[in-house]
């Protein structure tokens, strides 16, 4: 957007707590907000000023996906590192268009095939291709044994033992500019040798990883489905925790302790898709039971409302880019969290947006709209509050803005600047 332009006659949800405001303005100035509210607060404008009436779409803050792996290929998940560097590349360049055309301005990695993510935001960075704010993540890191060490994960992991060579690999990834540091501190259903209730790491292991990422700017993300799994992530200072399907009341307790600068991703994607087309992967639901995926997605239903009690941070996220999983279907996890975690939709919404938002960036540019902030916005031709399916319907993006550049079609078209005129007329 090279000009200012004021958006009137919006239905707008902030995101600063879950109210909507039914007639509202939004001033947008290059790629900051100058004003969000209430239409009669906006005062007197210079006429020279673009105003396009929005008739009543619903506008919102872009939403965060914050369990990414925009270099996934939506395979099946026991071949993960069946692509070369290459390939994975042009993956990777066409879900970044993909997640932004669906809504999503801004995406935490939590993992990347060989170094691909690092390059990805570096050319978003550029504007050589459309694509959410990215916080890059390099190769999982684990141990010898854990899930990472499974032999399915060419490109995807990264082996190290003991503290001191667990530091190595963290100032390896730092030369390499990555910002996350990926770890599983525990395993998962469907790997034999390291289960979801099995510690990967020894204290010291996990206590050196965080601080040596912490000492060069870098930040943690963890795969943690057990509670010990939780409290060893609290214990040494992960960021970032995904999943946290067992929760028991002392790792609640020890979340809600931290829960100003700890966020916590309990998508359960991974798990319902496995149910549902475990046939596709060649399992039999018997197997897949047999693993403890059903109890797995029960568990998390209490688990997260143990963390609704608390008032605890949770991001969307779950493990998009997998064939039971694809790239494109992110505004799934809100439906999950309406319909099975029992949120109201605009609760689903502040998770995706204010929660995410301050997730991805601590200095809080991101995640509302309010004066000052990134223009990151979304007019939606419909309300999600009254549905919140509506946001996997991408036919219903009016228009998506990042940092006020506005795009449209990047589902299905090559192009993607639109000027702002041009966007609703017709």
């Amino acid at each position: 957007m090279t000009q200012a332009v004021v958006f009137t006659g919006a239905k707008l949800f902030a995101g600063v707590d879950e109210s909507v405001i039914e007639n509202a303005a939004i001033w947008i100035d290059n790629e900051r907000i100058v004003y969000a509210g209430p239409a009669d607060g906006l005062g007197t404008l210079d006429p020279s000023i673009k105003s396009i009436d929005l008739k009543g779409q619903f506008v919102m803050p872009g939403m965060t996906e914050c369990h990414a792996h925009l270099s996934f290929t939506d395979a099946n998940p026991f071949n993960l590192g069946a692509q070369s560097p290459e390939e994975a590349t042009l993956t990777a360049v066409r879900n970044a268009r993909v997640m932004l055309g669906s809504g999503f301005t801004s995406a935490l990695s939590f993992g990347s095939i060989h170094k691909v993510d690092l390059a990805l935001r570096s050319a978003i960075n550029s504007g050589a291709i459309p694509g959410p704010r990215l916080a890059a993540a390099g190769k999982d890191l684990g141990v010898t044994g854990s899930t990472v060490d499974s032999g399915v994960f060419d490109g995807l992991e990264q082996i190290a033992d003991g503290p001191w060579a667990l530091r190595k690999a963290v100032r390896e990834q730092r030369r390499d500019t990555v910002d996350i540091v990926k770890i599983f501190i525990d395993g998962e259903g469907v790997c034999e040798h390291a289960t979801q209730h099995e510690l990967s790491f020894h204290d010291d292991e996990v206590a050196a990883i965080v601080d040596e990422a912490h000492r060069h700017g870098m930040r943690v993300a963890c795969h943690s489905r057990s509670a010990a799994g939780v409290k060893q992530a609290v214990k040494f200072g992960v960021d970032f925790i995904a999943h946290a399907n067992f929760l028991d009341e002392e790792a609640a307790d020890m979340l809600h302790a931290v829960r100003d600068h700890v966020y916590v991703g309990p998508g359960i994607i991974w798990e319902l898709g496995l149910i549902e087309h475990c046939e596709s992967l060649g399992l039999t639901s018997d197997w897949v039971r047999q693993r403890g995926y059903e109890e797995e997605v029960e568990a998390s239903i209490r688990s997260v409302q143990m963390m609704l009690d608390r008032d605890i941070r949770m991001m969307v996220g779950g493990d998009y880019g997998i064939s039971v999983a694809p790239h494109g279907t992110y505004a799934k996890d809100l439906e999950v969290f309406v319909d099975l975690f029992g949120m109201s939709p605009a609760k689903a919404l502040l998770c995706a947006t204010r929660d995410g938002g301050a997730a991805f960036d601590t200095s809080g540019m991101l995640g509302t709209l309010e004066k000052g902030k990134y223009a990151d916005l979304l007019i939606v031709n419909g309300d999600p509050i009254a549905d919140i399916k509506i946001l996997q319907d991408h036919s219903k993006f009016s228009a998506i803005i990042k940092g006020g550049v506005i795009y449209r079609d990047l589902i299905h078209e090559s192009t993607f600047k639109i000027a702002p005129e041009a966007i609703f007329t017709g």
